[in-house]
């Protein structure tokens, strides 16, 4: 079990993680959590705390010192004016002047007054602490473990939302710390301190602007005060991000600007001490060191604590030749008065130096050299801290061989006792001084050399230690958030889980070439897949993607074709999986390679991978499509999308009421900003991808900021809808569009609304602004477009020619034309200055919901609900691309900013990143041009027939998947086929109020059933073939008599539309599922009810018997089977936890459920198992079982045949 510090180890931020038991002992009660405890679930970086195991060493300030410092700070965290407080203390000094010694004072302080909320310890390369991704959940269990009335509240933000750790900082700031504290009662405190050390050791720019604004808003809390200690180097960054808080809200202190005399007197009493302690330990008499040389050691400090505390070390480490030691030092340094950093060397050399006997020869002396180089070098460039046990692996070295170089070098680095405990550099001033040459002279590291050692490292191993279901979980639906974070960490132990984060890295910075077929490209070849499942079991798929990015930069084309190729399709694999990787990582092997295209090479590559119980029996397309993305979260539709404007980020706003962030490249998710209390409609970027703003139901345009998620304006005065925000190109305003007719334009820093501007007599439905910021255009449910002067609200044009409502609007960048998109199905272009209409494309089949020009003005993007997004040229209308793959409407398109990506938000909830270039091939899909919404399987399983929303009947090869006949008379949606039990007919229930009867052969059309004047919803025969029963939405089933058409029985009790009916093995009862919620079984003979089967939370979308006719299995639209005795209606068995609507159910040849094969939304599932994860093209509109052959029915009107062989359990490779 590895360290909680260790990359991967306790914490990853995609899973739900329980704190390691063996971390327990080591950090007292910040581990007395139960395992059901809700703060189990948020990672936490042990080594962070001030008091932690490992930092019990490390020194506060000796009384005495930092006295008018400390004074300072003092009265700054207990000042009672509330109205000039200033939230912040940012203590900032060079490195090495005492910064951490003064913040665990501080923290020891208030800690010790029980006022201590939390603290944090900032490591530069210390992993976890090296980072910021658990500093907001481990702040969030230390308030909670610190200030018990705050338990209850962080208790419940965990418990609402169990992934919250792999939210943005900004969610998790709101609603671990934010809002928890708010919760408290007036008077529950003066006030709690937040300790945060040496932030510029945060390894991420962006995460430290982010920090820094979020802790800012410490200020807005009412009920309780909370300040904030902060220290770090005075880094540009850290600069910049102080400059953009008030002033009002942060003193500010310079620790390298104190007098000299002020600090010198301090080290002289920090050198008095520990030479004091050195004195009674080696007995070295009590006049040693005496006063001379102690201020002969206060002049070569310089000011740096840390030259005092490494001196210090040294001479300890020494013990009977500590006296050597000292004057070793002294005569090592300069008498001169000389800048700190050369003192600061000569200590640093003085440590190397010593470490290598003078008693090796002159050979000996060069080894040792040469291995203290190898082993340091590797430490001090660690993006994570190893362990000596972990970086003798990763070096492919002995570890007595680390041991025994790290020997005598106490004095700069933190060896534990414990060998699994990572190794750590005492200050980062040293790592500093041994990859400069002209510091360190003849130990320099060449920083290259040594990441070369280290990329070459970490493919060694992985290739020796990775492959297929290394976690040994066996079953492809394996969960990663329900695998114990200890066994994690013992299937890929701590270096593993390093080279899996960092090869690429290490790689990048060799500086060195790479060509095809090197160890790198070998590497992919082999392990690709292991790689990736591996990042997945860690929950870090999103740095996977990122380095497969970076990989892809780095390899050039021309001089690597074959590496850049793979390359390239692996990040092709890896973005269209990435959702199915980080929740079931060995779905790698059935579901990514099973659905990639036929000519990927990463499926080529790996095609043997394929487990031999799946098998597609339809042919995949050939090649990638346009979707580069599939982005899932929202739990609405997805009503809007855009890009930042510098490209990094996606926006999208849902009917969940919220709006969500991602990052562009690999699909995380950034934010999610949540305020609105209704439908989000639109969303918008400032020019300068820092804000965005959001049109809601709820008649408001909200303003956030775009990096911390906060809410910082809510425009009110709409009394309708605001369908439509935009900002000007200035970013100074913003315009909405809205339901009451009106469109608005804001002050954007204000908030105060500009202008309201009448005139349309309809609802606006949107908004652009020109690029010169002079117009706004409106696209209006009164079929126009009108353009208004924005400073004066004058109308200036009024374009008419739409026979619908039109949805959308758009200027291309230079403000010469305008685009509009309607419910007439076209996209009309305009010139903007005169008004003329250019061009009428038509292609859509259905409204056109939004448009968009690309960056350059030379395409035009129009989504619509048709399902499709389809790309134009501007200048002669002709349609360049149809971009198919959404199973729901389009609701949104925009560009990328350079023009390469085409973002898509649908009602199927998602998002979707197109690949925009001409001439991306895709496959022509042949068979229904509409949903798919019933499959059947003839008897024999050789024949399927599907039910379409195109009107008509096909029947298909079940085998091939190839079209066998088109059955054609129905005048609307075909609701349900099924096969009578000779197969030599086919019935079919529609829209049209008819069942039909089909001849399966020759396709003829035999009787046509007339169900007065309702839909029919499903069909079937019965046992003997003589007759057919129908249910239908005027909440009957009807039975005919098949050969003559009569009408024989008409079933009634059902309260609602009856969705399914099934006759029992015997023909003689027939049970029916209904929108009522029941399963009703009747007498198929006196139409009598038998049973009324009452449970289901939902409509009862599917019915079935058991092959022995003694038990009946229904599926509901809330994930639920359920089983029941045919006979006495009792409910024997419920499967339930499944991710979707549950369309079909059917039994297995021995009449048990459990072994049954059906869908779940995105899930194939053997009873409870999930086996076969279904990507979201190919979830199923409608399905069928036959036989362990599975048909899927689609919204892209095909058909896909999936077999699954019986027996055939998934095991490990």
């Amino acid at each position: 079990m590895s360290d909680p510090e260790q990359p991967g180890g306790s914490g990853n931020q995609y899973r739900n993680i329980r704190i390691n038991e063996g971390a327990k002992a080591q950090l007292g009660d910040i581990y007395h959590i139960g395992r059901e405890d809700p703060l189990s679930v948020l990672p936490f970086a042990a080594h962070a705390l001030f008091n932690s195991y490992d930092r019990q060493h490390e020194p506060a300030c000796l009384p005495g010192t930092r006295v008018d410092l400390l004074q300072e700070i003092y009265e700054w965290a207990d000042g009672q004016d509330r109205q000039n407080e200033r939230c912040i203390f940012w203590l900032n000094g060079l490195a090495g002047t005492g910064k951490s010694t003064i913040s665990r004072t501080v923290a020891r302080r208030y800690n010790e007054q029980k006022r201590l909320g939390a603290s944090f310890f900032f490591s530069k390369g210390g992993g976890d602490v090296g980072n910021a991704s658990k500093f907001l959940t481990s702040l969030a269990v230390q308030l909670a473990l610190n200030v018990p009335p705050l338990r209850q509240y962080i208790c419940e933000a965990a418990t609402k939302r169990s992934d919250i750790a792999s939210l943005s900082l900004s969610e998790q700031w709101r609603q671990l710390v934010l809002n928890p504290l708010s919760n408290l009662q007036s008077g529950s405190c003066n006030s709690y301190i937040l300790v945060v050390d040496a932030l510029d050791e945060c390894d991420n720019e962006n995460d430290v602007r982010i920090i820094l604004q979020l802790l800012a808003e410490a200020r807005s809390l009412e009920t309780v005060r909370l300040r904030v200690f902060l220290t770090s180097r005075p880094e540009i960054p850290i600069r910049y991000s102080m400059h953009d808080i008030p002033q009002a809200e942060h003193q500010d202190f310079v620790l390298h600007n104190v007098p000299s005399p002020i600090v010198d007197n301090d080290i002289s009493l920090f050198l008095e001490y520990n030479l004091g302690i050195i004195r009674q330990e080696c007995t070295l008499g009590a006049d040693w060191p005496g006063k001379v040389v102690l201020r002969r050691l206060v002049l070569h400090a310089c000011g740096l604590f840390i030259w005092a505390a490494t001196a210090c070390r040294f001479i300890r480490e020494g013990r009977r030749f500590a006296r050597k030691r000292l004057d070793t030092i002294l005569k090592g340094s300069s008498s001169a008065i000389t800048a700190p950093e050369k003192h600061l060397n000569e200590i640093y050399l003085a440590v190397l130096k010593n470490s290598i006997s003078s008693e090796y020869s002159d050979e000996e002396k060069d080894e040792i050299c040469d291995m203290l180089k190898h082993t340091l070098g590797s430490t001090v460039v660690l993006f994570s801290p190893l362990s000596a046990f972990s970086l003798s692996r990763l070096l492919h070295l002995p570890k007595e061989d680390i041991d025994q170089t790290f020997e005598d070098l106490h004095a700069i680095l933190d060896i534990p006792d414990d060998p699994t405990h990572p190794l750590r550099l005492h200050h980062p001033s040293f790592r500093d001084f041994l990859l400069d040459k002209d510091r360190c002279g003849d130990f320099w590291v060449d920083e290259k050399e040594v990441h070369q050692i280290l990329a070459a490292g970490c493919i060694q191993l992985m290739s020796h230690t990775l492959k297929k279901d290394i976690c040994e979980m066996h079953a492809p639906g394996s969960q990663a958030s329900q695998v114990e974070s200890g066994w994690i960490d013992k299937c890929l132990p701590p270096e593993v889980q390093y080279a899996c984060l960092y090869w690429v890295q290490h790689l990048q910075r060799t500086g060195s070439k790479v060509c095809d077929g090197d160890d790198a490209h070998q590497f992919l070849q082999a392990h690709l897949l292991h790689w990736l499942e591996a990042l997945g079991w860690m929950g870090k798929i999103s740095e996977g993607i990122q380095a497969i990015l970076a990989l892809e930069a780095y390899v050039p084309v021309r001089e690597c074709p074959n590496l850049h190729a793979f390359i390239h399709d692996a990040k092709r694999f890896a973005l269209y999986n990435r959702s199915v990787i980080e929740h079931a990582p060995l779905q790698l092997y059935c579901s990514a390679l099973g659905f990639a295209p036929e000519r990927s090479i990463v499926r080529r590559q790996f095609e043997k991978c394929i487990p031999p119980w799946v098998q597609m029996k339809t042919k995949m397309e050939e090649n990638w499509n346009a979707a580069l993305q599939t982005l899932e979260g929202h739990s609405g539709p997805v009503n809007s999308v855009a890009f930042s404007p510098d490209g990094k980020q996606v926006a999208s706003g849902s009917d969940d009421n919220t709006v969500r962030l991602r990052n562009a490249a690999t699909g995380a998710e950034l934010q999610t900003l949540k305020g609105h209390s209704r439908w989000v409609w639109s969303v918008a970027f400032s020019p300068d991808s820092k804000q965005v703003a959001s049109g809601s139901s709820d008649n408001t345009v909200r303003l956030w900021n775009a990096a911390t998620g906060a809410a910082l304006q809510t425009l009110k005065g709409h009394s309708g809808w605001v369908k439509s925000v935009a900002f000007s190109l200035d970013g100074k305003q913003v315009a909405s569009g809205s339901g009451d007719n009106t469109v608005r334009l804001w002050n954007a820093a204000t908030g105060a609304e500009l202008q309201t501007i009448e005139g349309h007599s309809g609802w606006v439905k949107s908004v652009a602004f020109s690029p010169d910021g002079k117009q706004v255009a409106s696209g209006s449910g009164d079929n126009t477009v009108r353009l208004w002067n924005a400073a004066t609200g004058v109308e200036l044009q009024t374009l008419e020619g739409h026979s619908g409502p039109v949805n959308s609007v758009a200027f291309s960048l230079d403000g010469k034309h305008v685009a509009s998109g309607s419910d007439d199905n076209t996209v009309w272009l305009w010139n903007a200055a005169s008004g003329a209409a250019l061009q009428t494309l038509k292609g859509h089949s259905g409204s056109v919901w939004s448009v968009a020009f690309s960056p350059d003005g030379k395409q035009v993007a129009s989504g619509s609900s048709d399902n499709t997004v389809r790309l134009w040229n501007a200048a002669s209308g002709a349609a360049l691309q149809t971009l198919e793959g959404h199973p729901g409407p389009v609701n949104s398109v925009a560009f990328s900013p350079d023009g390469k990506q085409v973002a898509s938000g649908s009602d199927d909830n998602t998002v979707r990143l197109w690949n925009a270039a001409i001439g991306v091939e895709l496959q022509t899909l042949e068979g229904h041009p509409g949903s798919v919404w019933s499959v059947a399987f003839s008897p024999d399983g050789k024949h399927v027939a599907s039910g379409s929303n195109d009107n008509t009947v096909r029947l298909w090869n079940a085998t091939t998947g190839v079209e066998l006949q088109t059955l054609e008379g129905h005048s609307g949606p075909v609701n349900s086929v099924a096969f009578s039990p000779d197969g030599k007919q086919v019935a079919s229930g529609s829209e049209d109020k008819t069942v039909r009867l089909w001849n399966a052969a020759s396709g003829a059309e035999l009787q046509t059933l007339k169900v007065s004047s309702n839909s029919v919803y499903s069909v079937a025969f019965s046992p003997d073939g003589k007759q057919v029963a129908s249910g239908s939405s005027d909440n009957t089933v009807r039975l005919w008599n098949a050969a003559s058409g009569a009408e024989l029985q008409t079933l009634k009790g059902h309260s609602s539309s009856v969705k399914s009916v099934a006759f029992s093995p015997d023909g003689k009862q027939v049970a029916s599922g209904s929108h009522d919620n029941t399963v009703r079984l009747w007498n198929a003979a006196s139409g009598a009810v038998l049973q009324t089967l009452k449970g289901h939370l939902s409509s009862v979308n599917s019915v079935a018997f058991s092959p022995d006719g003694k038990q009946v299995a229904s599926g509901s639209g809330v994930n639920t089977i359920r089983l029941w005795n045919a006979a006495t209606g009792a409910e024997l068995q419920r499967l339930e936890g499944h991710s979707g609507s549950v369309s079909s159910v059917a039994f297995s040849k021995d009449s048990k459920l459990e072994q049954c094969l059906f869908v779940s939304n995105d899930w194939v599932l053997e009873g409870k198992e999930k086996i076969l994860w279904l990507p979201l093209e190919y979830r199923p509109t409608s399905m069928a079982v036959w036989n362990r052959i599975v048909i899927l029915g689609r919204s892209s009107g095909k058909i896909s045949i999936l077999r699954f062989e019986e027996g055939l359990k998934p095991a490990k490779d």
